[in-house]
């Protein structure tokens, strides 16, 4: 199934997905949402982030290739994490599916994308097992991971690299059934692929990670786990704009946007 949020007026609701329309839906999507009657076509709504997470987790470096590339970027250690490493992202950074990436006019050319994979919570948990994580699965969405690189190696926290305003968009929906296994990310900038990978190729899957995390923490209905990229990105440059596709789900797509400077 595939769940949508979407702005109707003034409101921002669910709804369903099946083909071209949209059916409304009242309640909660993770405890047993109801048609209300309304449809709409999926072409004339603007779509919204599909979830508000209660909260934002990111994989750390979690593809093989991206940990070569951002130890020589950034000066990190290019060796593989011991343990499933997590940290926060910022929902005010969050946009939704066709919405522009703001670049401020102070940052470098360095800004990069990340295309990656977003797994949705959809029930509590906590002490998960190898056998249990995945139940609390509700299904996956697509992230872009806008990064200005220049500022990830200067700050000691990545407060403005990873989430300044406009630099995670996240969309178009929630899709509850794919095919993990077979799923591949591509990432497109103007048309053109920049790169195709197997999307479950992680050094570190989710069920791991699950597991790990809920060592320590309870997950809730509604957070959300972006689970890292591969490869590198080019600089993006003003009037760029960045689709990407992962198959089962589909496309996020954004346009780039970079200010001028003010003085």
């Amino acid at each position: 199934m595939r769940f949508v949020r979407f702005r109707k007026g003034d409101e921002t609701v669910h709804g369903l997905v099946e083909g071209l329309k949209i059916y409304e839906l009242q309640g909660s999507i993770f405890s047993g949402a109801e048609q209300t009657g309304a449809v709409f076509d999926l072409d004339e709504v603007e779509l919204d982030i599909p979830v508000v997470p209660r909260t934002f987790y990111a994989a750390g470096l979690n593809y093989k290739t991206h940990l070569e590339k951002m130890s020589v970027a950034v000066g990190m250690d290019a060796s593989a994490p011991g343990a499933p490493d997590i940290g926060y992202r910022a929902n005010n950074a969050l946009i939704a599916h066709e919405c522009p990436i703001i670049i401020p006019s102070d940052a470098t050319d360095q800004v990069h994308y990340e295309g990656e994979l977003v797994v949705v919570i959809g029930k509590q948990g906590k002490h998960l097992t190898p056998e249990t994580a995945m139940d609390v699965v509700f299904g996956y969405t697509i992230g872009n991971d806008i990064s200005e690189r220049s500022w990830q190696k200067s700050d000691k926290t990545m407060w403005r690299s990873k989430n300044t305003d406009t630099f995670k968009p996240m969309g178009p929906w929630i899709e509850t059934d794919v095919d993990l296994e077979g799923m591949t990310t591509t990432v497109r900038l103007n048309g053109q692929e920049q790169i195709c990978f197997q999307t479950n190729d992680m050094i570190t899957g989710i069920v791991p990670y699950l597991v790990h995390m809920t060592k320590y923490l309870t997950l809730y209905p509604g957070d959300v786990i972006w689970m890292g990229t591969e490869g590198e990105s080019p600089n993006l440059q003003d009037g760029d704009v960045v689709e990407v596709e992962l198959s089962g789900i589909g496309t996020l797509r954004n346009p780039v946007i970079r200010l001028e400077d003010a003085s």
